[in-house]
Order: C-alpha cells, then sequence, then structure tokens
C-alpha cells in the first residue's frame, strides 16, 4: 500500500498531524484543572470545543470538498494553532474565564486529517475495492494508535515539563504535519467541476441512516470510556484500542466482501456480542486481569466497524462531496461520544461501576438495530 508513489509522503504528514486528536483534550483539561482548581471548568471548556467543531468541520470540510485540500487545510490549522495558542496564553496569564471558552472554541477549525487521507486513498485507488479496503484498514488503524500514543504523550509532557507543555507540542504537531501532507501535491484528489449547485451529503440516500448508526458506535466508546475509567482507571483503556489497532491491520488483509451492506451488520454484530464480555467479566470476577482481556477482545469489533462504516460513506457520498461526507461521519461519531459518557456516567452513578458496562453494549446493540432497520431500504447497491 505504501508503495504508492506519494504515498508514504502524505501519510507522515498526516500521521503528525493527527496524534495530537488525542493529546489537545487531556492537555486542556491538566492544564485549566491545574491553573483554576476546577474540574468542572475545564471539563466545560473541552465540551464547548466539542459542540463547536460539530458545527465548524462540516462547513470546513465543504471548503476543501470546493476548493482543495491545500488551499483551506493550511489556513484553518492555522487558526486552529492560534486558538490553542491563545488558550495557552489566557491560562498562563489568568485571563477571565470566558476567554478560555473562546480560545478553545476556535480549535474548532481543524480540519479533519483522517477523512482528507481517506480521500487522498479514494483517489489513488478509485476502482481498486480492495486496495481501497486495505487503506481504509490502515487509517482506522493509525486513529487506534494516535489515541493510544495521546493522551499518554500529554499526560508525560504536562507533568515532566510544564502544564502547558501538551498544548504547545500538540500545536507544533498538527502545523507541522499539515504543511507536510499539504505539501504533497500529487496525490491530491482533483477539485470536482461545480456545474451546478451541489446537494448536501445528508440528503444522499442511505447516508442519514448511517450517519445514525455512527452515533450510536459513538456513544459505545463514550459509554466504555467513562464505565472503565470509573471501574479500573483510564490505563486499562489501551487495551481496548490496542486491541482495536491490531483488529484493523488484521482486517485490512483480508478480501473484503462483496456485499459491504451485509458486511456492516455482521460487524455491528460482532460488536454487541463483544462488548458483552466486559459486563460478564465485572459481573463474575473482581479480576482486572480478566477484565483487561475481555476489553481487549472487545475492542476488536470496533475497528472492522469503522472500516466497513466509512467504506460505505465513500461509496455514497457523491466524489465531489467525499470530504464533508466523511466529516459528517465523524461529527455524528463525536456526538455519539458525548451522548455516550453522560450515559455512562448516568449508569455508573445509579448502578455501580460493574452494571455500567451495560451501556456500551446497548449502544452497540442499538447501532445494529438502526443498521437492520434501514438495510433494506437504501436506494443504491452495496
Amino acid at each position: 500500500m505504501l508503495a504508492t508513489p506519494g504515498a508514504r509522503a502524505f501519510t507522515a504528514g498526516n500521521l503528525l498531524a493527527r496524534l495530537p486528536m488525542g493529546m489537545f483534550s487531556v492537555s486542556a483539561v491538566i492544564m485549566i484543572a491545574g491553573a483554576h482548581g476546577s474540574y468542572a471548568l475545564a471539563g466545560a471548556v473541552t465540551a464547548t470545543g466539542l459542540a463547536a467543531t460539530a458545527v465548524v468541520a462540516p462547513w470546513t470540510a465543504r471548503l476543501v470538498d470546493r476548493h482543495g485540500q491545500a488551499r483551506v487545510a493550511v489556513p484553518a490549522t492555522a487558526v486552529a494553532v492560534l486558538g490553542s495558542l491563545s488558550l495557552v496564553l489566557c491560562v498562563h496569564y489568568d485571563a477571565p474565564a470566558w476567554t478560555l471558552f473562546v480560545a478553545y472554541a476556535a480549535t474548532a477549525t481543524t480540519p479533519n486529517t483522517g477523512g482528507m487521507s481517506r480521500a487522498r486513498w479514494s483517489h489513488l485507488h478509485r476502482g481498486d475495492a480492495a486496495a481501497l479496503h486495505t487503506a481504509n484498514s490502515f487509517e482506522q488503524a493509525a486513529d487506534e494508535l494516535c489515541f493510544m500514543l495521546g493522551p499518554v504523550l500529554a499526560a508525560s509532557l504536562c507533568g515532566a515539563l510544564f502544564p502547558e507543555a501538551g498544548t504547545l507540542t500538540g500545536a507544533i504537531l498538527l502545523m507541522t504535519g499539515i504543511l507536510v501532507f499539504a505539501a504533497q501535491r500529487a496525490t491530491e484528489p482533483p477539485v470536482a467541476p461545480r456545474t451546478t449547485r451541489a446537494v448536501s451529503p445528508l440528503r444522499t440516500p442511505g447516508i442519514p441512516a448511517l450517519l445514525a448508526v455512527f452515533l450510536a458506535t459513538g456513544a459505545v466508546f463514550g459509554s466504555l470510556e467513562v464505565v472503565s475509567i470509573a471501574h479500573a482507571g483510564g490505563a486499562i483503556l489501551a487495551l481496548q484500542a490496542g486491541g482495536s489497532c491490531v483488529a484493523g491491520l488484521v482486517y485490512g488483509s483480508l478480501r473484503p466482501a462483496t456485499r459491504i451492506g451485509r458486511r456492516l451488520l455482521l460487524c455491528l454484530a460482532g460488536m454487541t456480542a463483544l462488548m458483552s464480555l466486559p459486563l460478564i467479566a465485572t459481573a463474575t470476577t473482581d479480576s482486572l486481569l480478566v477484565l483487561a482481556g475481555c476489553l481487549l477482545l472487545a475492542g476488536a469489533a470496533t475497528a472492522p466497524t469503522m472500516v466497513t462504516g466509512m467504506t460505505l460513506i465513500q461509496r455514497l457520498t457523491p466524489q465531489a462531496q467525499l470530504n464533508e461526507g466523511m466529516t459528517l461521519a465523524v461529527t455524528a461519531l463525536l456526538g455519539g461520544v458525548a451522548a455516550g459518557s453522560a450515559a455512562g456516567g448516568w449508569a455508573v452513578e445509579h448502578t455501580g461501576t460493574a452494571t455500567g458496562y451495560a451501556a456500551p453494549m446497548c449502544a452497540a446493540a442499538l447501532a445494529l438495530a438502526v443498521a437492520t432497520t434501514t438495510h433494506g431500504s437504501r436506494r443504491r447497491p452495496t
């Protein structure tokens, strides 16, 4: 896959730019909570950034589709980096609390680096479903790797150096990575000619239902994170991400089934079944070793589900709106993470941490139910 001309260069830049995805929120919480002594304020600031991203990201992606990756990604990233630097200054000089919200909201202009990378693979391997399947699997494994390493790197920098070190490092990595990525013009998808006003991907048959599946899948991740942290601490979550990363690489080496809609149903069914393992483990034993093994297995279903869902988004979305379509999927996923975090927190508080593991299992079952209900109603062959 990396033997494709230009692939190594844009992949290296994209990985540099993507690593801060797992750094910024952790760094912001550590930095703000340390300066103001309030985790509530830190959580509210990061939640505001997430909400702003949900609104701004699809518009940024639409501009990328209309004007090209390099022309939009670089200035959009510059604005986001300035927002991060402003947050550091506001915290360091003890500015009023409202300035923290404004500064962190500015980071919402960060382009969807994973989506832009997948768009390049889609352009390079158009007509070759097997090669695109491998590329999408690699991209999902890269996402998992960044979410594993990012928080660890951020916490280590903030603890070993100074509280602002995580945010500053993330900003440098993001800007450097985007500049390297955007410089690879030979692999950049061409901007499609716009003879008529494009209709939003939300009006494309099959897309709204698929976004609902992504929303429920995000709830799996959000609830699993909160319940696991409450039950055993955050370090154990690396096993779930690790299992997903390995599964993504293995899944990419397999020959994909031709009927991708049915493949998504199988992946969701597998995720629902495997998400029951942590619940069974905590209900039957107090062993963290057993729970760790169950989380590792539970993670094995998430990457194949995400790969298949993203591939289906690529097939359903018009080529001229590919970045916007994939960004909408990520936005739905983030919305699900937020809802799942709230549901997981409620479950832990009212039923206990062990029973709380029912939340991600139910979210996975909901995703499967939505996909099953809508599978037969799609108008395009999948």
